[in-house]
């Protein structure tokens, strides 16, 4: 009897197994499976519970918006507050090179007590006429005071720092931006990234289910003995390899998190919502970096042009040490030594010429120091241009070859579909073998993951050609 039973029970395992292995396929007019009236209804798929089928935590903090991540940025960034202080320096540098130009105000003060002195005999006009009265020589206690200004008149050294100076600010105002499109990519990557690996992850668990929904009707398959032991072991081998890659999946999953939380500026994962939107996510990366009009005009390419420009000022700089200065002095200086015949304040104005003549050839050093600096700081402009040229290029390509390896996975993926549904066809008619319908499923399973990742890499493609020659000024 229970011969008898084989077939029927076979063609009962085949609808199970057809049931329950849910993948995609192509859309195609519907068509009465081989065994089965048209119109008739599956049996149920086979229910199978895993701990491994249950996704992972969500993290305690997530970002919805384009705008919760620039605020976690402005926030915790280091980077960009480090550049924020380079800025703050430059500026603290360019007050320093004005004090050079402007007039400097000194006022001393002296206490003075001389142990050994002579008295001597000082002469005096009193009303009666010359006089003589006995003082100690020196004077035994006194007080002197002075205040000087010093104004520099002719000081063209100085004059030229001052410039260099605002030009150094410009260039850490340049490192700003720059940072902010570097920060502005990191963290649209990232975000990108996070939403790849949750849907891969996504797959994965699937991929999971399916395999051990093919295990369990293998297993069944055995008992009834309509299967063989070589079912089950291919069956428990897909098994084993569908955890694998999804225990690889979730580690993934997690550091791709992590990687989007030092990107915020915390230490710790941070997710993106299911409801998140990419599309708006480029949009709003458009919105926010604008479009740079030629190379020269990107923060890195324009604050190496201003590296340049500063370096050929500091050569100038030492060119400006053979120059002489003029400078306007006064001086204001009173004493409580009552000499009695030079008043106790006087005041005088001077007017004083430097001129360097030998400093042992120091100068000269510098000199040729400085006009190495200035040809490194060129090379590095040149180089910086070319790379930043070979970036554009690179990434304004990028979206049309994201676009194609899209369509081919796309070609891929629906190949792989109608192959896994006509694998199950002739397993169900016996025509296939256990092999064959594994291969197919895994085939699928990874057509799907590498459709998943083509979809979010022309994400990120686009994102890419968009801030590859682009300021940020958020």
């Amino acid at each position: 009897m229970l011969r008898a039973m084989r077939p029927s029970l076979l063609a009962f395992s085949c609808f199970l197994l057809v049931g329950a292995v849910s993948f995609p396929a192509l859309a195609q007019p519907a068509e009465a499976q081989p065994g089965t009236a048209p119109g008739a209804t599956l049996p149920p798929p086979v229910e199978v519970n895993d701990p491994m089928l249950q996704p992972g935590p969500r993290p305690k903090t997530e970002i919805a918006t384009w705008e919760d991540a620039l605020k976690h940025v402005r926030a915790r960034s280091t980077d960009l507050r480090s550049a924020a202080l380079e800025v703050e320096r430059a500026e603290a540098a360019s007050r320093v090179a004005l004090a050079a130009a402007l007039p400097t105000i000194t006022g001393t003060g002296q206490y003075t007590h001389n142990i050994i002195t002579n008295e001597t005999l000082q002469p005096v006009r009193a009303a009666t006429g010359l006089g003589f009265r006995t003082v100690n020589t020196p004077f035994p206690d006194f007080l002197t005071a002075g205040v000087t200004l010093n104004q520099p008149v002719f000081a063209p050294r100085q004059w030229h720092a001052i410039g260099t100076a605002h030009r150094n600010e410009e260039v850490a105002a340049l490192n700003v931006e720059d940072i902010k499109r570097q920060i502005a990519l990191n963290v649209a990557n990232a975000i990108v990234g996070v939403v790849t690996a949750e849907r891969v992850a996504e797959l994965n668990r699937l991929g999971l289910r399916n395999a051990l929904t093919r295990l369990e009707l293998a297993n069944r398959r055995a008992t009834l003995g309509s299967g063989t032991g070589l079912d089950v072991i291919r069956a428990r081998q897909d098994v084993e390899t569908s955890r694998a890659t999804l225990v690889a999946g979730d580690e993934s999953l997690r550091q791709s998190r992590e990687a989007l939380g030092l990107a915020l500026g915390l230490p710790e994962q941070v997710g993106v919502p299911p409801s998140v939107d990419l599309n708006g996510l480029e949009a709003n990366t458009r919105a926010t970096c604008k479009a740079a009009a030629r190379i020269e005009d990107r923060p890195d390419v324009a604050a190496l042009q201003g590296r340049a420009e500063v370096a050929r000022r500091l050569h100038n700089d030492v060119k400006y040490q053979f120059s002489p200065q003029v400078d306007l002095r006064s001086g204001v200086n009173t004493t409580s030594i009552d000499t009695g015949a030079a008043p106790n304040t006087t005041w005088n104005i001077q007017a004083v010429l430097t001129v360097p003549i030998w400093d042992g050839g120091a100068r000269y050093g510098n000199l040729r120091d400085t006009a190495a600096q200035h040809e490194i700081a060129l090379q590095k402009l040149e180089a910086a241009r070319r790379t930043a040229t070979i970036q554009v290029t690179q990434a304004r390509r990028a979206v049309s070859v994201s676009e194609d390896r899209r369509k081919v996975a796309l070609t891929t993926r629906e190949l792989a579909a109608e192959n896994d549904r006509l694998t199950r066809t002739a397993y169900l008619e016996g025509r296939g073998t256990s092999l064959e319908l594994v291969a197919a499923a895994q085939a699928l399973r990874e057509a799907e993951i590498q459709l998943a990742v083509r979809d979010f890499d022309l994400v990120k493609a686009r994102i890419g050609a968009v801030l590859a020659l682009a300021a940020c000024p958020w």
